[in-house]
């Protein structure tokens, strides 16, 4: 009996420094691949706009030229990989491309290596990103997976925190060129080492949950209404999140905020999702996840309008912390969606698909804004009231998901 306890004992000591271990490692790949490769290159578009004298539309369109072609092709394949192989190989690759995309922009003067690098950023992003993240940490949490998926979130904040002040003292220092180039560096050393030593689980040592479920046959999930409802939904508030993110320096520039001014909003924002994730992660662990998902998809709404409106004082601070409230859980919100939704199983299936179609609307509604300025009316208004109804449609098209009871005790 005692040999038993202490057996006990042990498993749950290990399963516990494993499953810190997993949340530590998808923190620091979401660290380095979103918080400061997705979140500090719009802290540089308007260097090359200004050294090669692209438009704010071309220099946005990097982002879309890499997601539409790389998303399709590679997002379901990264998904299928995932749930059968596991996400290591997927993290080790997708940081090295990633590292390698952010050296490459930093010395591309033509288009044609512009997009190239670009594409090499997409692939950096659907294999060592969110994806592999998502179903890394949701292999190893049954109870609790709302916390850890916001642990594990917290990365891309604090990121996305921490780039702008630190490339606005690189660039200071050494001009954006080589500051663009250490990002890339920094990205692989912060993100590779963690995700080399992940040990995949052996089957009976996965999450409860995970042995129960069966291989759900891709098929069954896209014959469901609600995968549907659940993509076209997040589309929505990633578009418009994408579109204020890739803006917003530019926006700034524009209010003539200084650099080092335009880079502490900047910081201000991603530091406000930091609380933004804990507080949705928290919730999604005790009410129905879909009121949850409206929310955030309302918080976004809401706080855009505070870009068009007349100024007033604190007017870009109230923006940043109802803004960021609402980033910090929309990324997290949907993955914990779609395993109530579609099971832990088929996570990474599920979600290659979900993520090309997020990504997709992640990157051309940030090249349609910027068109608006440049070609129709020299200002974000337009752009900006286009943002706010995606965010609002997200918000309709989630209300009417199932609710979910899986953690409704």
């Amino acid at each position: 009996m005692a040999e038993a306890r202490a057996t006990l004992r042990n498993k749950d000591t290990y399963k516990q420094s494993s499953q810190a271990y997993i949340v530590t490692t998808a923190f620091l790949s979401l660290l380095a691949l979103v918080g400061i490769a997705y979140y500090g290159l719009p802290f540089f578009y308007d260097f090359m706009t200004r050294e090669y004298g692209w438009s704010r539309a071309v220099v946005t369109s990097g982002n879309a030229v890499g997601k539409l072609l790389i998303g399709p092709l590679f997002g379901f394949v990264a998904g299928w990989m995932i749930d059968r192989y596991g996400p290591r190989r997927l993290m080790i690759s997708g940081s090295l491309m990633m590292g390698v995309s952010l050296v490459g922009l930093s010395f591309s003067s033509s288009l044609s290596m512009f997009y190239l690098f670009w594409v090499f950023n997409a692939l950096g992003y659907v294999f060592g990103g969110p994806l592999p993240c998502q179903v890394l940490v949701s292999r190893w949490f049954d109870k609790n997976r709302g916390k850890a998926m916001g642990i594990a979130y917290l990365g891309i904040g604090t990121g996305g925190a921490l780039v702008p002040l630190i490339s606005a003292g690189l660039v200071k220092e050494f001009g954006w060129h080589l500051a663009l180039g250490a990002l890339g560096v920094l990205i692989i050393l912060i993100a590779l080492p963690m995700a080399y030593f992940i040990k995949e689980p052996p089957l009976k040592q996965e999450s409860k949950e995970l042995n129960k479920q069966t291989m759900v046959p891709i098929r069954n999930i896209l014959g469901n209404p609600y995968f549907y409802l659940l993509a076209i939904g997040s589309m929505s508030c990633m578009g418009a999140v994408g579109g204020i993110s890739q803006h917003i320096k530019y926006y700034l520039n524009d209010l003539h905020f200084t650099q080092s001014e335009a880079a502490h909003v900047m910081s201000l924002i991603l530091l406000i999702s930091l609380g933004g994730r804990v507080l949705m992660g928290w919730l999604a662990d005790v009410i129905h996840r879909k009121y949850v998902m409206i929310l955030i998809y309302l918080m976004v709404a809401i706080s855009i309008p505070l870009l068009i409106i007349p100024d007033f004082p604190g007017r870009i601070y109230l923006f940043s912390v109802l803004f960021g409230i609402g980033l910090g859980g929309n990324y997290m919100i949907i993955p914990l969606m779609a395993a109530d939704l579609f099971g832990v199983r088929a996570l990474g299936r599920t979600m290659g698909i979900i993520l090309v179609a997020d990504g997709v609307a992640e990157s051309v509604f940030p090249m349609l804004v910027g068109t608006l300025y440049n070609d129709v009316a020299k200002s974000y208004a337009i752009g900006f009231i286009i943002l706010i109804g995606l965010a609002l449609t997200g918000a309709i098209i989630v209300s009417f998901l199932p609710k979910t009871s899986e953690y409704i005790k």
